[in-house]
């Protein structure tokens, strides 16, 4: 029999900019879906931590992030 001692997952997510909407209006809807994303996490109590987080020259952001992955134990993962 085996069982999960720890999980975490580790992604890279890319928040783009809507190409059909003024640069600034899409730079806008990008940071607030970034903090929708951040806040959600915090709701669903996912323990999670942000590795790196970058905006780049276009305005559209990246994020590196380690998260637990579904409801197992994180381990010493986010330490």
């Amino acid at each position: 029999m085996k069982r999960v001692k720890a999980a975490c997952i580790t992604q890279t997510l890319h928040f783009m900019l809507k190409e059909d909407l003024g640069h600034d209006y899409a730079v806008r809807l990008v940071k607030e879906e970034v903090a929708k994303y951040k806040r959600q996490l915090e709701k669903s109590a996912t323990k999670y931590r942000i590795l790196s987080e970058t905006e780049q020259s276009d305005g559209s952001i990246i994020i590196e992030i380690k998260k637990q992955y579904n409801t197992s134990p994180v381990g010493t993962y986010l330490d």
